[in-house]
């Protein structure tokens, strides 16, 4: 390889460029911005804001802070979804000028030097695609009880980027780092979806021989839903994008996966026990099972919000397995535009 074309693969190689899907995320953008570009290890990192109508101050801070930052960029995404925000953001990347892309979400907390821990576990391991764990952190009542069941059994069902553990290969987690050349060639995000996104990227990722690799060097913080109301709205979604995953690549569930989808039946089944008992059976056994566990973690936990994560497992169960069904047997989407996975960009050669 010539020395220029050599010189140009290395520095392509400590380059990422970040983005950040935004809407309404005036309250956290330029922290976040703040925290990700304070990283020593970082290589002339390029911040790109994808944001898709904010109408909260969001954009003019971005803005602002790129009229003194040329490292951070305003994008207008007209997609609105996260998905196409990091599609976009993608598709204006030179082909030979940074070979990894982060994601980075607007309501998360991050650790120091975050992107230049992720670039060095890309490069360590080969892997197409950098996951990181998740711990939920709450505020209010309601948000510990959340917490505390999202960060356990209870409501994960064991998911590997829920819990903690050593680093690993998985066949999902939270998105954090791409090798662009691997997103692009499955085509990125498919936009047609407005949850699951992730988790359907990589199945497609790992049919193209694909590896994600699950760090054990950094963790991120996740606020979860501070009302009963949003915690449904945010897993009744969830439920329809993995039933929407389900019936694009016909694959099976895990299952951590299948054991929600008889939570929706069984508290229909409710509907019959004033005629037959033992229909009240199901519903009656999975709320003992979920109070009884969320009793348990307030207790190892000595927070009495946590009591309350069984109550919060149930909303979340239940909205999920409603979501999946009415996804199955109710919205079902046109599978046609789904199965078009172009890559995003034509690569360029490198300079001789």
């Amino acid at each position: 390889m010539p020395a220029a074309a050599r010189d140009l693969e290395n520095r392509a190689e400590n380059r990422a460029v970040i983005v950040i899907p935004a809407l309404n995320e005036a309250a956290a953008i330029a922290g976040v911005i703040e925290r990700i570009l304070d990283d020593a290890g970082l290589v002339e990192p390029l911040v790109l804001v994808a944001d898709g109508g904010s109408t909260d101050g969001t954009r003019e801070i971005v803005a602002e802070i790129s009229a003194r930052d040329p490292r951070v960029r305003l994008l207008h995404n007209p997609g609105r979804l996260q998905s196409a925000g990091v599609n976009l953001a993608a598709g204006m990347i030179e082909a030979d000028d940074r070979a990894w892309m982060v994601r980075v979400d607007a309501h998360a907390d991050y650790p120091p030097n975050y992107v230049s821990t992720l670039i060095a576990e890309a490069r360590r391991t080969g892997a197409s695609s950098v996951v990181v764990s998740m711990d939920t952190k709450g505020e209010g009542a309601f948000q510990r009880a959340v917490a505390a069941a999202q960060n356990s059994i209870l409501g994960t069902g064991g998911s590997a980027h829920r819990l903690e553990g050593e680093g690993r290969w998985v066949d999902h987690g939270h998105h954090a780092l791409f090798r662009l050349e691997a997103f692009e060639t499955v085509g990125g995000y498919d936009e047609t979806f407005s949850h699951n996104e992730d988790a359907e990227l990589d199945l497609r990722l790992g049919k193209e021989g694909g590896r994600i690799w699950l760090t054990d060097k950094v963790r991120i913080g996740y606020h979860p839903r501070s009302t009963p109301g949003a915690l449904w709205k945010q897993y009744f979604s969830y439920g329809k994008g993995r039933a929407r995953t389900v019936l694009k690549h016909f694959t099976p569930l895990k299952v951590r996966q299948a054991l929600p989808l008889a939570v929706a039946p069984a508290v229909v089944f409710l509907l019959a026990a004033p005629f037959f008992w033992a229909m009240a059976l199901p519903a009656l056994m999975w709320m003992a099972a979920a109070l009884s566990y969320g009793l348990l973690l307030g207790v190892k936990k000595r927070d009495p919000a946590a009591l309350l994560s069984g109550v919060a497992a149930m909303i979340m169960h239940l909205a999920w397995s409603a979501g999946f069904w009415r996804q199955l047997f109710g919205d079902r989407p046109d599978p046609a535009p789904l199965e078009r996975h172009e890559p995003l960009l034509v690569r360029r050669p490198a300079a001789p």
